[in-house]
């Protein structure tokens, strides 16, 4: 396994001059040997570039990659030593099972014995030891996808595996029983496995790490908790969550807070800067109050859900939208019915062109 560094950007046209010239803005980054990480974001926002400057099929435009301190910024992923899976299978349809998962030792001429006790290995894993013998063209889409997996897997002196969006052809009702898997594996082989994704689930559930972009830039690198509790960019407030994160313009005065002109007061101690700032706290923690009380603001309630483990709460408050998750157990208003949301707590984030100040 590897210890992977990357210190560059990338542009694919000439002479980049502004941000929206380049696929990846400037950035240092460093996936520890034997991490699980996910990069997380849109379509477009230079995941996959990232992954395939990782892999060797493409040479950054600026900067450097390095594996355990080697630069290998023009090295072949051969030289790399790198293994990737793609979003659709590439496998060879007249080879079985068994010989689709023992071509990549084969081709580095890999003992037999120890070929068939590694394909033995990771068939049990991914629960294909019963189609070992099975000509890859009579399986569906996912049952070839699960032979990309573990061709990617198969090799145990790979510097990392790379995974680009591997599940998108899976049956949705699989897909979590490949994630488990996924994770399993990394827990018992070690590997350092890079995992492309646009869906926020997988993200969560397979990696320790997740490194969250946007428009060429890797706003937050952390794990789930960090990445819902503290985003340290309203980016990844909105993008991590179902639903997102409520976002409230915001005024900092001196001594407290105006928010949509309700004046509401900081407590134990914080101190805000003067000026426009954002107000952002998620569905989960924005509790209803009583009419009246101090630190709340007024809302209109426009639609209740009841999902069954909770009722979603959707309100307006003058132009903006909000979102309150209730449990079951407290009493849901009515549409139409005014209430009263408490802003500020312990979860209550705050932010100042929108990167998180407190």
């Amino acid at each position: 396994m590897a210890r992977i560094e990357l210190d560059l950007a990338h542009a694919y046209k000439p002479n980049p001059k502004a941000d929206e010239d380049y696929a990846l803005l400037p950035l240092q980054m460093t996936f520890e040997d034997g991490g699980a990480y996910a990069l997380l974001g849109p379509s477009g926002c230079g995941k996959t570039t990232m992954l395939n400057i990782m892999s060797g099929l493409l040479v950054p435009s600026h900067g450097s990659v390095r594996f355990d301190g080697q630069d290998v910024t023009r090295q072949s992923p051969q030289q790399r030593n790198i293994a990737q899976v793609f979003q659709f299978p590439v496998i060879y349809d007249t080879m079985t099972v068994a010989q689709n998962l023992a071509f990549p030792l084969k081709n580095r001429q890999v003992p037999e014995a120890e070929i068939k006790a590694q394909v033995g290995r990771i068939a049990e894993m991914l629960e294909m030891s019963h189609q070992l013998d099975m000509r890859a063209a009579g399986l569906s889409a996912d049952q070839k996808q699960k032979i990309s997996l573990g061709r990617g897997l198969v090799r145990s002196d790979v510097s990392a595996v790379l995974f680009d969006e591997p599940l998108t052809v899976i049956d949705p009702h699989l897909k979590w029983q490949l994630r488990r898997k996924l994770k399993q594996i990394h827990h018992e082989l070690k590997l350092t496995l890079i995992y492309v994704t646009h869906d926020q689930v997988e993200a969560l559930t397979f990696a320790d790490e997740v490194v969250v972009m946007t428009r060429g830039r890797a706003v937050q690198v952390g794990a789930a908790k960090a990445l819902f509790e503290r985003p340290a960019h309203t980016f990844v407030g909105h993008f991590i969550g179902s639903p997102g994160m409520n976002f409230l313009p915001a005024t900092g005065v001196r001594g407290g807070l105006l928010v949509l002109g309700h004046p509401l007061a900081l407590t134990h101690g914080q101190v805000l800067p003067e000026g426009e700032l954002k107000l952002g706290i998620r569905p989960e923690y924005l509790a209803l109050g009583a009419a009246g009380e101090p630190n709340t603001l007024p809302a209109k309630v426009t639609r209740v859900q009841d999902i069954g483990t909770y009722v979603m709460v959707t309100c307006e408050a003058g132009e903006h939208r909000l979102k309150c998750r209730l449990t079951p157990e407290v009493p849901a208003p009515q549409p139409g019915a005014t209430v009263h949301l408490r802003l500020l707590g312990e979860h209550t984030c705050f932010y100042q062109h929108e990167a998180l100040i407190s």
